[in-house]
């Protein structure tokens, strides 16, 4: 997850975070229209998640979640596994 200037959270998935972290940072075509606008931004939460189908239905969950619950990801007072999106290994 990415924290924006206005505080607000990007969810995203990647096979190479700091890659893709640049990319959102350099603010040109490859990163996305909604951080383009939004920042400095920081990088607050990362997880490996397995394979690509797994990533992304993990994304498609943590982006469902309210933002308090986001923030209890991002402070570490909880994790995915807690919150059932992904299975302890």
């Amino acid at each position: 997850m990415i924290r924006c200037s206005d505080r607000s959270l990007y969810t995203g998935i990647s096979n190479n975070v700091a890659q893709r972290f640049a990319a959102h940072q350099s603010g040109k075509s490859q990163s996305t229209k909604y951080t383009r606008s939004r920042h400095p931004l920081k990088l607050v939460f990362t997880a490996e998640i397995g394979d690509r189908s797994a990533a992304s239905r993990a994304e498609y969950y943590i982006k469902k979640l309210p933002k308090k619950t986001k923030e209890l990801l991002v402070s570490g007072m909880t994790s995915l596994i807690e919150l059932g999106i992904v299975e302890s290994e």
